[in-house]
């Protein structure tokens, strides 16, 4: 019987719809001092409806986007929250994996780097040390860059805890990533690196499909996690998530269709991004069993 790890959702799109609060710039990060029982409580949801990995809560988190906002003091205390309302929901809902997340820096989708390698290394590596503590694994996700991903990658290794990368694709056109780079190229330059499981994110569904067989041939266990969008493109530096629209044909039996699809094709970690919520979650850990799958943790 196959093996599957399934993750939770996307917790930012979440909880922007069930906060009170209107959207921001920092997206979920102010959630966690305002609202931490919806954090807490969304985590719960994740882990009841089937995800053996949740991501903490920290993916706007980062120093740039925090000083942006006159927030940057903000920045360990809003690392320690995530991961205890993470820790705190699986001390309720049952064993998960804790997942920390090293997010792009100044925005999703922006492949260039606006600062040097260097300094973008030293940023994740002060994620890192905030982090590495209350955490399982790393995961370096919707890096939209080779170096954006070397830089995170290399600040994850040096915890000694397991290490996800995670790339977001172009959402039209033959795979590669957002910077115009193949797979193929980002993962050439994580030679020496360990690397636990490579995976697609945030992108259209119907892009990691093309790009899956090009992350298998890479050898080693990958894994997808799309998201619902029309489009990200209406998203700039700075800006606020509700300008983002959810797609009408991605509901939880039409985004279980296209993951299954994945698992078939090889991927052995699934699980859901923006507009993927705990719904979606269940119905998929429910076509996953019906299919004669064995959801697992992180071994």
């Amino acid at each position: 019987m196959k093996t599957v790890i399934l993750t939770d959702g996307g917790m930012g799109q979440e909880l922007v719809r069930r906060s009170k609060s209107e959207p921001t710039p920092l997206w979920s990060a102010r959630v966690l001092i305002d609202e931490p029982d919806l954090v807490r409580g969304l985590h719960i949801e994740f882990i009841r409806a089937g995800a053996r990995v949740i991501t903490i809560n920290t993916y706007s988190a980062t120093p740039e986007r925090l000083a942006r906002e006159g927030a940057e003091d903000l920045f360990k205390p809003l690392q320690r929250l995530g991961i205890e309302l993470a820790r705190q929901a699986c001390d309720e809902a049952g064993d998960a994996t804790i997942a920390g997340c090293l997010s792009p820096l100044f925005g999703s989708y922006a492949p260039a780097l606006t600062i040097s390698y260097q300094e973008t290394l030293d940023i994740y590596r002060r994620i890192v040390a905030e982090q590495a503590d209350g955490v399982d694994l790393f995961l370096c996700e919707t890096m939209a860059s080779a170096d954006e991903a070397r830089a995170a990658v290399t600040a994850a290794s040096e915890s000694g805890k397991p290490v996800w990368v995670s790339w977001t694709l172009a959402d039209h056109g033959t795979p590669r990533l957002r910077s115009g780079e193949t797979i193929a190229t980002a993962a050439s330059v994580l030679d020496g690196l360990d690397v636990a499981a490579r995976l697609l994110n945030c992108c259209r569904p119907e892009a990691i499909a093309a790009a899956l067989p090009e992350l298998i041939d890479l050898g080693g266990p990958v894994g997808a996690y799309a998201n619902g969008f029309t489009s990200t493109e209406a998203l700039k530096h700075g800006g606020t998530v509700d300008v983002l629209h959810a797609r009408h044909d991605l509901g939880p039996d039409a985004y279980a269709d296209q993951a299954i699809g994945w698992v078939e094709a090889g991927a052995s970690i699934v699980g859901g991004c923006c507009e993927v919520g705990p719904s979606h979650i269940a119905a998929l850990r429910d076509r996953l069993e019906q299919a004669g799958y064995q959801i697992s943790g992180v071994q």
